[in-house]
């Protein structure tokens, strides 16, 4: 371990002599961090206030509010990553999220409906996810093939993480301020702000598409949408290693989604009848997924090195297939932290290979579209597993048929990812 841990450390020295990769990295890390501020302020507010008692069935609701919206637009949005510059999309993408987090702490001031909150809400969320998209599309720009391994390692962990740090910070300001969900989101868009000012110092150009292909005026960009997303669409199906891999992350994503939900409900009501104290153990927990996150990011590069992306994916899978029930069906605090952070370990590895894989075997005029493609399966999944938590949890969210389901699912997942990969090599 001491080993892997030296050349991760080593493997960052050289990435960060990167004067464009140190760039990209700190947008995202200003830009996840204030996701990490903006998302414990929602589930503060829709979750853990006093006066709203929330059920599995109102989370999921909550959750396709925000997601499945952008689960429609997301593919057109892809093309446009694949017409317009990349950068000029993180820019001004942060800059309408600065302005739109604003106003939702205005809304949480107010006594106005809760749909004009949510309506907010979502439109964070989705530019959200665009912005996301387009840091994966131009990672690729910034650094050289043999190094995305490593980079995508590093640099979408450190955004995990910068979430992460975002989130404890939310925390110690509620700690410190009362009743200050508002306050906690115009943190958010100070950072968000900060986000945007941060992209200005690359070139318009650097982050792609190549100068050919940027149509400036959007009645030609719309015009070619339809189009160019049939060509990403059918661009995937050609490239069946990233498809491969896109579905059985997505079924990962399932299970963290139903397994988040449940979390969710314990420490709301299970473990405790305080909504502060809930919310603190929610913290917690995110923190251990956190610490997972970071650990994927040293393991990962030396397990894909020595049994391929691929390979990797199906020890991941199997180890959530083992551990998952192991450490959740007792309900108590400490193995299902412990389970934050394998489940954290596991699902981000599995992240990190399947961004390699994409990267490596999709063409930079498609990889627009297919990361906002990866991103709709991200949400549609989450949604999905919100929903099916919502039809299988009691309200304490003790419930074993969910536990052993996810472990079911996992299970699946590395069997197809192995076979797969020994059709690959005989093929090969």
């Amino acid at each position: 371990m001491t080993l892997i841990h030296m050349s991760a450390v080593r493997d960052l020295r050289v990435l960060l002599r990167l004067p464009d990769f140190r760039r990209l990295l700190t947008v995202r890390l200003l830009s996840q961090g204030a996701d990490g501020v903006f998302q414990v302020a929602l589930a503060a507010h829709v979750v853990f206030s006093p006066e709203k008692q929330a059920t599995p069935g109102a989370i999921a609701s909550a959750m396709a509010v925000l997601l499945l919206p952008y689960s429609v637009i997301g593919p057109f949005a892809g093309v446009l990553l694949d017409r317009w510059r990349r950068r000029q999309i993180i820019l001004f993408g942060n800059l309408l999220r600065a302005l739109l987090a604003a106003c939702t702490a205005v809304l949480i001031l107010t006594s106005l409906p809760d749909w004009l909150f949510y309506a907010s809400a979502l439109a964070v969320t989705a530019v959200n996810r665009f912005v996301l998209a387009g840091l994966s599309a131009a990672l690729p720009r910034v650094v050289e093939d043999e190094r995305l391994v490593v980079a995508n390692s590093l640099s979408p962990t450190a955004g995990t993480l910068a979430a992460t740090a975002g989130g404890g910070l939310a925390f110690l300001v509620r700690l410190l301020i009362a009743d200050s969900d508002a306050a906690v989101v115009l943190l958010a868009a100070l950072l968000y702000l900060s986000s945007a000012l941060a992209s200005v110092t690359m070139a318009r150009d650097l982050l792609g598409p190549d100068p050919g292909l940027v149509q400036p005026r959007l009645r030609a960009a719309l015009r070619s949408t339809a189009r160019g997303l049939g060509h990403g669409l059918l661009h995937l199906a050609e490239r069946r290693d990233a498809a491969a891999a896109l579905i059985a992350m997505t079924l990962m994503r399932f299970c963290y989604g139903a397994l988040t939900v449940m979390v969710l409900m314990l420490c709301r009501y299970a473990w405790t009848s305080d909504e502060d104290d809930g919310l603190a153990l929610l913290g917690v927990a995110l923190l251990v997924s956190g610490a997972g996150f970071f650990a994927a990011a040293i393991v990962t590069p030396s397990a894909v090195g020595r049994l391929g992306s691929f390979g990797w994916m199906v020890v991941c899978a199997g180890s959530a297939a083992v551990l998952e029930p192991a450490l959740g069906l007792p309900f108590a605090p400490a193995p299902m932290l412990a389970a934050a952070f394998v489940l954290g370990l596991v699902t981000q590895g599995a992240k990190i290979a399947t961004d390699t894989v994409v990267q490596t075997s999709v063409d930079d005029e498609y990889r627009g579209r297919i990361f906002s493609l990866y991103d709709v399966l991200f949400n549609v999944a989450f949604v999905g597993a919100a929903g099916v938590a919502a039809l299988v949890l009691p309200p304490d969210g003790r419930s074993v048929p969910l536990v052993l389901g996810v472990a079911v699912v996992y299970s699946a997942v590395a069997v197809g990812l192995f076979r797969w990969r020994k059709l690959r090599k005989k093929d090969g």
